[in-house]
């Protein structure tokens, strides 16, 4: 399903657009949208999300899209950079939102879809994400887009007395040609023998 919606790629916020991304917060979080927060958002909260996220935006550690409908800000999505030097060509997928208002509408397979676009031009070799073990549909959205699990930690995500999985998730962007991919293979940096 193609998306209604346009993609806007913040570098700065006024205070229509904090209002806005507060509002998408604030109403996934009130439904128990697992978006980092225990409890709806305030806007202080928000505000100095967004402030973040815009610093990382500019100095090239992460993008920030938001979906917009009618001309109002109807869902959030953004990709981080892993701390450096050693995790620069890995980024987390966070806060991939859809306003209750715009479910159904394809937004969040649009911002989704957009990040993975984007990660990948900035050079982003492996995308990855978490996600809480009962959200089925988004577990299916991101395979369909080519996401594959590769762990779960079982019963680690807090809601007041409920306990739920964290499913991680991971997409390969691909890297250049002079990459060597080692993976757990004995020898390089940092290698040492089994002790065994």
């Amino acid at each position: 399903m193609e998306s209604p919606a346009e993609l806007l790629w913040p570098t700065s916020a006024d205070r229509r657009l904090r209002a806005d991304v507060h509002r998408v917060l604030h109403a996934v979080a009130e439904l128990g949208g697992a978006i980092g927060y225990l409890a709806p958002p305030t806007r202080h909260e928000t505000d100095a999300w967004l402030d973040e996220v815009l610093a990382l935006v500019g100095t090239g550690d992460a993008a920030l899209t938001l979906a917009v409908l009618d001309g109002r800000v109807a869902g959030t999505g953004m990709w981080r950079r892993g701390p450096k030097p050693i995790f620069a060509h890995y980024a987390d997928l966070q806060k991939v939102t859809a306003h209750p208002a715009a479910r159904g509408q394809g937004v969040g397979r649009l911002v989704t879809g957009a990040l993975i676009d984007d990660a990948r031009k900035a050079g982003i070799e492996t995308l990855a994400l978490g996600v809480r073990g009962n959200n089925h549909g988004a577990i299916e959205l991101y395979e369909r887009l080519g996401f594959r699990e590769w762990g779960r930690l079982p019963n680690v995500i807090e809601v007041g007395d409920e306990r739920f999985d964290d499913v991680r998730m991971c997409l390969d962007l691909g890297r250049q040609p002079n990459v060597l991919l080692r993976g757990s293979t004995a020898g390089g940096h940092g290698s040492s023998p089994r002790r065994s």
